[in-house]
């Protein structure tokens, strides 16, 4: 996850949609990169926050989620608008959840994730430019930040902070089983077809290689998917 900031009228992103099912209910995909900024078309809070308004009360709504993180600050600020909403939330891992999408899905009442899915996290990183005093803040702010999404997981997993914050150092990568036992998930579903993969395996210190090999397939079962 990074910390940086976003430009203004950046489109909405095509992995993402807020569907009515029903008058009671909603489904909601996070599918893609989170944040506006370096991420291209990627999903934006406000995005999230203007469509949750429009969508008005209903009782569930299912947040699905495949994506790889972005942007700290849109995901803190998504978390935070589906902690804060009185429907009942029910997240739905499909294929991956990591950096800042793995925070996002601790906002569920109920976590359940596919069989074949993953869920990373790790210390939130950016770049800085300027005097040593400002790379000093800087540093200071990564640290805030990543206090903060550590309270989130040490909260819903029930785990010590110093095992929490010794998984973020090490980027840790978690199976739907180890999600489970950990306390990411509070239970296993079968695989859906959409499998986990990433864009940029460069990226990360610590991947799994069960996700080098399903990018191809992935990209063709996400350009197949009606989100609608």
């Amino acid at each position: 996850m990074t910390v940086h900031r976003l430009p203004k009228g950046t489109a909405p992103a095509s992995g993402y949609r807020l569907v009515a099912k029903g008058t009671d209910a909603a489904e909601l995909y996070l599918y893609g990169a989170i944040g506006g900024d370096w991420f291209g078309d990627g999903i934006t809070a406000k995005q999230v926050a203007d469509d949750l308004k429009a969508l008005g009360k209903v009782k569930a709504i299912d947040v699905r989620i495949n994506s790889e993180g972005g942007n700290v600050f849109d995901g803190k600020a998504i978390y935070s608008l589906l902690v804060e909403n009185p429907a009942k939330i029910v997240v739905h891992i499909d294929g991956l959840a990591a950096s800042a999408a793995s925070f996002i899905a601790m906002a569920g009442n109920d976590i359940e994730i596919a069989e074949g899915a993953f869920v990373m996290v790790h210390d939130a990183y950016g770049v800085s430019f300027g005097r040593a005093e400002e790379m000093r803040a800087y540093a200071d702010l990564l640290d805030t930040v990543n206090g903060t999404i550590r309270d989130v997981y040490v909260a819903r997993t029930k785990k010590s902070d110093a095992q929490v914050k010794t998984w973020m150092k090490d980027e840790t990568w978690f199976t739907a089983k180890e999600a489970v036992a950990n306390g990411f998930a509070d239970k296993m579903t079968e695989n859906l077809r959409v499998a986990a993969s990433v864009a940029d395996p460069s990226r990360y210190k610590h991947l799994p290689s069960a996700l080098m090999p399903r990018r191809a397939a992935a990209v063709a079962k996400l350009a197949t998917l009606k989100l609608a």
